[in-house]
Parts: C-alpha cells; sequence; structure tokens
C-alpha cells in the first residue's frame, strides 16, 4: 500500500485530497481503507508525505518543503544540507525555531538570495540527533549545575539539579542527556550520565571532544570476553588450506610508531622484465567472526581514530597490535593479492588467496627513504636494498600510469602536532612525506584496484570506495575565481575528466598561491565515501575501486576480506547469500562512510583546539603567512606550519568593503586590497584553547 500510495502521489500532475487518493487506488473494502489511512499517517509522520493546510496530499519534494540536516555556525545562523539538491538552505538565527547543530530539519524555501542562493526558515525539528551534551559545569550559590556546552554552535541552557549530578564538582568536564524542557524557553533539565574529568587534567581536553563525536574508548565486557578465547598464536591447523609463503621475503614499511600493521610486501623480477607485487593483508575476518560482539562492536566504531596524543582502535589491542598485526619474526594469517605487471604498468596476472606468512623486519619511512633518497643503508638494512630498488622502480612505473590516465594529487600538507607527557603541545610542523611513503600508496592502490575488479566483473554484492566527479558549477566557479587573480584557463568548462582537473593543478603548481588554490579546488570535489555499487574514484581516476588494504583499522576493509572468503574461497554463491549481502552492504556503507565522517571531524576539531593552545604561548609575536579565505567577516591567514587564524573585520582600521565574486576586501579610506595568495606579516592578538580560535592583526602587506 506504502508503495502504492507513493506511485500515485508521484504520477500525479497536481496535489490530491484523501478521497481523490482513495479513488485512485480503487479501494473497495473497509480493511483496504483502514490500512490505506495507516500507511498515508505513516508516510506523513515519515516526512515523506507532505499535506497541505487544505488537507491535500503530495510529494514532499514537489512541495516548497525539504527535508534536510541542520548545520549551525557558531554565530548562530545556520544551512541545511538536503538531499539530491545543489545548494544548501541558509537560515538566518531567528528562523531557527530552536534547531541545533546535527538536527534532521523540515524547512520551508522562502526565497532565493544574491548568487540564487536559497533562503529558508525552519518549519520543525523532526529528530534530534545529538542524544549527549558535553561541557564544563559550574554550580551557583543555590546548588544548581549549569553546563557551558564545549559546542558553541548548540544554543540552549542546561539546568542540572544537584541530585543528577552525580556529585560533579566545578570544573569537572562531564556528558549530560536532556530530562525536560522547562516551560516553552530555550532552557532545559538534564542529568549528567558520566563525569570525564576535571578539565585541567592531561589528556581531558581531547576525550570531551571524544565523547563528543560518540566514540567509544572502552571495549565492552563481551567483547573482551570473547578476545579471552582467541589464540594469540598461530596454530598449526589454522594453516590449513593456506599457501605457505613463511619462506618469502616479506616485510612491512611504516611509520616510526606504527603498532597496529595491515599490510606487508613482497617483490620479484622475472626475466623477461615483468615485476611480482605481493601485497599481504592481516586476515582481520579470520578472527573477527560475522554478527559476533566483536564484530558488531567494530562496525559500531566504523574506523580507528588518530589523535595527537593516541589512538582509539576498532579492534581491541589484543588483536590490532597482536596477533592481527603483520609484527616481525612471527607467523600471521593474510589474505595475499600477488600482481604481475609488465614495464608499462599493465596488470597482466594476479592471484587472490588465504595465505600464511612471517615478515622479515618492520621497516619504517625514515630508513627506506634514507636508502631510496640518499643512497644511506642504515643497520639491519643491508639484505633488502636490492628489494626495496627493485619496489622504488615499480612503484615509478605505477606512478606514471596512474598520472597518465588522470590521477589527481592535490600534494597538500598535513599538520604534525608534538606534545609532551601532559598533552600540551610543543611544535607545529608539516608531516613529510618521501618516497617510501609514495611507494607503500602505489602498491595499496594497485592492489585496491585488482581486488574491486575482480568482484565487480563477477557481478556480486560488494562495497566499493566512490569519489563522484565533481559538480560542474562548482569548477566553474573556481575557474572564474583564478580568472580573477589573473590566471587564465583555456578549454571546455564542462569537460570535468580527471585529466582535465590533472592540467589545471600543473597550471598553477609554479604559482606562489599554490598550496592555497590547491586546497581550495580539493574542495571544490565531491567526498569519497563507500557505497555497494561502482561509481569509481575519480580523484585516483580509477574505475573500479575499494578499500581492502587496512582491515585492522577500517571495517569497510573487513567486510572486503569477509566477501573474498565467502565468494573466492569458500564458492557461497547462492542466491540466498547473494540476497543477504545486496541488503547488508547498504547498511555498512551508510554507517562506515557517518563514523569516517566522525572520525575526520574529531580529528579537524582536535588539532584546532591545538594549534590553539600552541598559539597561547605566542601571542604578541609576530608571524608570516598567506590569506587563505576572505569572508565578509574576515580574512583567514596560514601560516607556514598550517596555523590558521582569522584577522576580523571588526579589528581592521578602516571600513572594508567584501567582494564573494572576486574574494576581496578592499578599504573604504586606504583603499588597500586583500586577496587569497597575498602574503602578510601578521601578528598574534588572541588565542583561546576552549573556544578553538586564533585571531591575527595584519602588520604589513609582504
Amino acid at each position: 500500500m506504502r508503495d502504492d500510495i507513493i506511485r500515485v502521489l508521484k504520477n500525479s500532475a497536481r496535489a490530491l485530497t484523501i478521497y481523490e487518493l482513495q479513488d485512485k487506488l480503487d479501494l473497495n473494502t473497509v480493511e483496504e481503507t483502514k490500512i490505506f489511512s495507516e500507511e498515508l499517517r505513516k508516510l506523513v509522520d515519515d516526512v515523506v508525505v507532505y499535506r497541505s493546510n487544505k488537507d491535500k496530499y503530495m510529494m514532499l519534494e514537489d512541495s516548497h518543503l525539504r527535508k534536510g540536516l541542520m548545520r549551525v555556525n557558531k554565530k548562530g545562523f545556520g544551512f541545511v544540507e538536503i538531499d539530491n539538491l545543489k545548494d544548501d538552505v541558509y537560515v538566518a538565527q531567528e528562523n531557527m525555531n530552536g534547531a541545533i547543530h546535527d538536527d534532521i530539519v523540515l524547512v520551508e524555501i522562502t526565497s532565493k538570495m544574491n548568487l540564487d542562493r536559497l533562503e529558508g526558515r525552519i518549519l520543525r525539528v523532526l529528530k534530534r540527533q545529538v542524544e549527549r551534551y558535553i561541557g564544563e559545569i559550574t554550580f551557583d550559590s543555590k546548588g544548581m549545575g549549569h553546563l557551558e556546552l564545549d559546542d558553541k554552535r548548540i544554543k540552549f541552557n542546561i539546568q542540572i539539579p544537584k541530585d543528577k549530578s552525580m556529585n560533579a564538582v566545578d570544573g569537572h568536564k562531564v556528558v549530560v542527556e536532556l530530562v525536560k524542557k522547562i516551560n516553552k524557553s530555550n532552557r532545559y533539565e538534564g542529568k549528567v550520565i558520566e563525569i570525564i574529568g576535571h578539565k585541567n587534567d592531561p589528556g581531558v581536553d581531547i576525550l570531551s571532544i571524544i565523547y563528543k563525536y560518540n566514540i567509544n574508548t572502552v571495549f565492552p565486557d563481551d567483547v573482551k570476553e570473547e578476545v579471552k578465547n582467541i589464540n594469540m598464536e598461530v596454530l598449526p591447523e589454522e594453516m590449513v588450506g593456506r599457501r605457505d609463503l613463511r619462506d618469502m621475503e616479506i616485510f612491512t614499511i611504516d611509520g616510526d610508531d606504527t603498532k597496529d600493521i595491515d599490510d606487508a610486501i613482497s617483490i620479484e623480477k622475472f626475466v623477461n622484465g615483468h615485476y611480482k607485487l605481493g601485497v599481504h593483508i592481516a586476515d582481520v575476518s579470520y578472527y573477527v567472526k560475522e554478527g559476533s560482539p566483536l564484530d558488531n562492536e567494530a562496525l559500531e566504531r566504523g574506523t580507528s581514530v588518530y589523535l595527537v596524543d593516541r589512538v582509539i582502535p576498532m579492534l581491541p589491542h589484543e588483536l590490532s597490535n597482536g596477533i592481527c598485526s603483520l609484527n616481525p619474526n612471527v607467523d600471521r594469517l593474510a589474505i595475499s593479492c600477488v600482481m604481475e605487471f609488465d614495464s608499462t604498468a599493465r596488470l597482466v596476472d594476479y592471484e587472490i588467496f588465504p595465505s600464511v606468512i612471517r615478515s622479515r623486519i618492520q621497516m619504517t619511512y625514515k630508513n627506506v627513504n634514507s636508502i631510496l633518497e640518499k643512497n644511506v643503508v642504515p643497520d639491519g638494512y643491508e639484505p633488502y636494498v636490492n628489494s626495496l630498488k627493485l619496489m622504488a622502480d615499480l612503484a615509478s612505473i605505477l606512478r606514471k600510469a596512474k598520472i597518465k590516465r588522470g590521477y589527481l594529487d592535490f600534494n597538500v600538507d598535513e599538520a604534525k602536532i608534538l606534545v609532551d607527557e601532559n598533552c600540551k603541545p610543543v611544535e607545529i610542523k608539516i608531516r613529510e612525506r618521501g618516497v617510501g611513503e609514495n611507494l607503500i600508496e602505489d602498491f595499496m592502490i594497485a592492489a585496491n584496484e585488482c581486488v574491486a575488479s575482480h568482484i565487480y566483473f563477477m557481478n556480486l554484492p560488494f562495497i566499493y570506495r566512490v569519489h563522484e566527479v565533481p559538480e560542474e558549477d562548482k569548477i566553474r566557479s573556481f575557474l572564474s575565481f583564478i580568472g580573477n587573480l589573473g590566471y587564465q584557463i583555456s578549454g571546455d568548462i564542462k569537460d570535468t575528466r580527471p585529466t582535465t582537473m590533472q592540467r589545471l593543478l600543473k597550471y598553477l603548481a609554479d604559482k606562489p598561491e599554490y598550496k592555497i588554490l590547491s586546497g581550495l579546488l580539493l574542495r571544490c570535489m565531491q567526498k569519497a565515501v563507500y557505497k555497494p555499487e561502482n561509481l569509481g574514484h575519480y580523484g585516483l581516476a580509477s574505475t573500479c575501486y575499494t578499500h581492502f588494504t587496512s582491515p585492522i583499522r577500517r571495517y569497510p576493509d573487513t567486510t572486503v576480506h569477509r566477501l573474498l572468503r565467502t565468494y573466492l574461497f569458500d564458492r557461497k554463491l547462492d542466491m540466498g547469500t547473494v540476497k543477504k549481502w545486496e541488503d547488508k552492504l547498504v547498511y555498512v556503507s551508510e554507517q562506515s562512510s557517518s563514523r569516517e565522517r566522525a572520525s575526520i571531524e574529531c580529528e579537524r576539531e582536535v588539532e584546532d583546539m591545538k594549534m590553539a593552545e600552541y598559539m597561547e604561548e605566542h601571542i604578541g609575536e609576530e608571524f608570516e603567512g598567506m590569506i587563505s579565505s576572505v569572508t565578509s567577516f574576515g580574512m583567514f591567514v596560514q601560516l607556514d606550519n598550517l596555523i590558521e587564524g582569522l584577522v576580523p573585520l571588526r579589528d581592521m582600521p578602516d571600513f572594508f568593503h567584501y567582494d564573494e565574486e572576486r574574494m576581496t576586501l578592499t578599504g573604504e579610506r586606504s583603499h588597500v586590497k586583500y586577496t587569497i595568495g597575498d602574503k602578510l606579516l601578521i601578528k598574534v592578538v588572541r588565542a583561546s584553547k576552549e573556544e578553538k580560535i586564533i585571531d591575527f592583526e595584519v602588520i604589513r602587506k609582504l
């Protein structure tokens, strides 16, 4: 009945009354009418169908209303993100109607603003996704607790009676649930459900952000119990049915402090000039059984989270650093993807199979780069120099082939924040990336493509890593903007093939503001997500891509391993198995994408906080920087170590006119003009760890 109602409304050129709907559905019995009324009510409640003030029904998408996700700015206004709508809908503070950040809302589109932006007002909060609130508790003279929310985008007050405070004291960071709304005001009564720690305790600042994103830091008891029953060494009977590769020269390359090692590699070169590359990935799905408490928790987490002073693993340390980790000189179960490439990077043959391996050495990027970039061989690496040079040759061939097909290397720098034993930042620098890092990336991409293509051509349910083509309007706006900087690009704007973006990046590469411009172009791209359909990976210029190589820290990779075992090793290809995975992969994809976004946002917020804390010690000091963004309220300036601060318009010694199209600020009296890419000497005038903000003042243009 539900599908029939939707079909009729979608095919109707106008809104229908309930009687017209009944007539078109040809309802003849009391029972049919009862079912119809119930399903129609559910469709309205689910905001799939809109009921007008005149009691007429239409599909929501055909009305002036939309359902979407509210994103609130610290200043109080917000934007509603709506599926299948190109632009977000701007909502002024006075039209928020009690909506807060992350609410699912019903928005009425009221008008178009400049540049065809949509403006609206919130009619109703459909779902409040934030269930827990994080903040600092303080008590007034009457013993009533008040929560100062960490998230300044949430604009309401929470008070906590003493008997609902879990005996928290002033300065405690706490997790609070709402109990009830107080009258019709914007005030709520809450109760403390967990005390994180005192705000001055080391690490509590980061822990508060972790809690905000609902990232689990402790494994449930049933997971701990399951782990106790897992063998922490590979037994002989577990090797049955696996190819024994323990005599092969296989090793790992990772960061200096890496403890969860997913991938190992091997190399051979044949007399015909072909390369045989082995990518051997920890067989996590062997230990994480489908539907077990361990598996359910891994799915809930979705990913490991890497913060400045800690890792919150997807799997317990007994697995992530122990039996699953491809540590040196111990037997480990793996799934191997062994590929044969010719001298032009053409894949001529491959095998995917379960294996048992024994890594010879745990190499580091630093030592590998010493060999490949400086020809200096660290102690213990002597037996592997030839293999590393063979790998470097193959990686170079693979990279050239990727670039030829349109691979986009935005060359975006990452900040590395070093902290002391009290989690206080002591240095912020650019994370180094050398030949070794690129080599591993090239090999992992090759394995991911090989696995994805194999299952794709079997026409079986699978989970893909997809990155869709950017929207033409965004590329047009970017080209218009750089045109205003004097950079004119010839060619067809509608040609959004990766090779076109690649030529654009190459054109900008020697420009002084390249780092800023490449970052802006990157923001024009779509976000990469997980989906159960193959839509290609635009950034890699890959027609078919998945994530296979990091099952210790990413749930989609664990799922890919489980599917390989099901389809290739156990040969379970019956219709029941296919239908099960068709249904399940929809949820796994959505959950994995959602937890990945939460992880990224958590990592960024921690970085913002630590950068602000670092700059608290540098107030009054001067630095050189480059304008990275221009807005109606000021301009952001990025320093060489990627710290970014705002020069607020309100503090500038002139009235500045903002040109949104050209992204410039022009002084009314001074006529000084600021735009993206301008180099400035700035002074740090304000920094707040709590607010996660840094303010600069312009000394002069450089």
